[in-house]
Parts: structure tokens; sequence; C-alpha cells
């Protein structure tokens, strides 16, 4: 059944945005008496029936919602912005593997330069995978896709999560598990949240990777095999998801 997002506010009035509609209407060409479901991006899902198909402003009669609860731990990526479209490939892997947040960052060694303007397009379009990845993926719960941001601002503009974590390729860097085993001993229970961070191709600089370590954040290892950064994430976020988004007696 096709899915449409209609934000909590809206839900009183039960009219889809006029871009949700335009794709409702002239590119599903779904009409009147015609069944689909909502989500607001925050847990909450409806079936829903189409009363009125007009091209900007489809208007809606909503069952009774049900609530998608959030996972136990709410996980973010923090990800060195790639080149090309491999940010898009990452956003959208990160709505399917149930993350929270994913924040672009802009390191040293980030190819992609852009202007204040061109970020905040970059970061609509982002947030526009998201959204879509979520009506593909049956996700309620829409992930923010923040400005970006260099290491220094992102530490200094994000709320720190309970475990801090960096992927890194240095000598010192310890297996995931090993480093949740570790929280568990001594909280006696998971993370409530966690962050990841994964750097460009050739990996973070001494000083950002100093930087995060001076923000709380433990070295990670993902391997023997240097991966790309896209795979890179998606393995972090895999491995998080498996670990964090059960309750486990420990």
């Amino acid at each position: 059944m096709h899915r449409f997002h209609l934000p909590s506010e809206h839900w009183e009035s039960a009219t889809l945005s006029p871009d949700e509609s335009h794709h409702c209407t002239n590119v599903l060409r779904l009409g009147v008496n015609e069944r689909v479901t909502v989500f607001d991006g925050c847990g909450r899902e409806a079936g829903a029936v189409i009363l009125e198909a007009k091209s900007r402003a489809v208007k809606l009669k909503l069952a009774e919602p049900s609530r998608t609860p959030p996972p136990p731990c709410l996980i973010r990526l923090a990800q060195a912005v790639p080149k090309g479209k491999n940010m898009d490939l990452i956003v959208q892997k990160a709505v399917e593997l149930g993350a929270a947040g994913v924040s672009p960052l802009l390191s040293d060694r980030t190819v992609v330069q852009l202007d204040v303007t061109e970020l905040r397009k970059k970061q609509e379009r982002w947030q526009e995978v998201a959204l879509e990845a979520c009506k593909q993926c049956g996700q309620n719960h829409l992930p923010e896709v923040t400005l970006p941001l260099t290491p220094k601002g992102f530490f200094e503009k994000t709320e720190r999560s309970e475990l801090m974590l960096i992927a890194s390729l240095q000598p010192d860097s310890r297996p995931i598990k090993a480093v949740l085993a570790d929280f568990v001993s001594v909280q006696a229970r998971l993370p409530r949240s966690a962050t990841i961070l994964v750097g460009p191709e050739g990996d973070f600089t001494p000083a950002e990777l100093s930087l995060a370590k001076s923000c709380g954040c433990l070295p990670v290892t993902l391997g023997p095999i240097i991966l790309r950064t896209e795979t890179a994430a998606i393995y972090c976020l895999s491995v998080l998801a498996h670990e964090l988004f059960q309750e486990v007696s420990r």
C-alpha cells in the first residue's frame, strides 16, 4: 500500500501537502476511495481513504492510528561527506537500519567543498532522501539530517550520546562488541544513545581523531580490511543495530 508523509500538525485536517498530493494524484494516479497509509515521522501511522483527489490538496479519512515505539537506543551517524552521490546512499541505508539521525561532517580530507547556500541545499536534499526511504521501507520515525558541520562544529553543537564511537584505522582501536561489553560491565545495561563517526576516504586526520577522543569518542576497528566510507557506515550501523536494538539480559 502506498505510504505518504502527513506531519503531525496536518492530522486534524487530514490533508496531504502539495508535493505529496501531486505525487498521489499525478504520479501514482490514485483517486477517490482508494486506500493509502500515512505516517507523521514521529512513530504514528494510520490507514486512510482518499476523500478528495485534488492535485495540490488530497483530503483523507483517517482510521485509528497506531504507534511504533522508538528503538531502545537512539543511534546517530556522523558521516564525513563523500564525493558524488554516495551520501544519498548512506542516508537511505541509515534510515533502513534505524538510525535516529544523520550528521554530515566536513572533515579536512572531505573532497566536497560547499558554500553556505550549497550546504543548505544539500541538507534539504538529504532530508528528502531520508523521507523517501521512510516511505519505502516502512520506517515511521523520520531521522533528522542536520546541516553539514566540521568535526569541531559537530562536537560544539551536538548533544553527546551516552556512547561515543569513532571508526579508526589506528592500532589503539577495538572491536565494537568489546567496547559495548565494557559499557555494559560498568552501567549494567545497554546504552540508550550512541553516536558513531565515520571518516572520509583516507580517514580522519590525526588532529580530528585527537579531537574526537578528547570529546569522549572511543576508537573502534571495522576489521582488517579497509572499507570504503559508505561500506563503513553501513557496517557500523548494522553492528550497532544488531547489538542495541534488543533488550538482552546481561
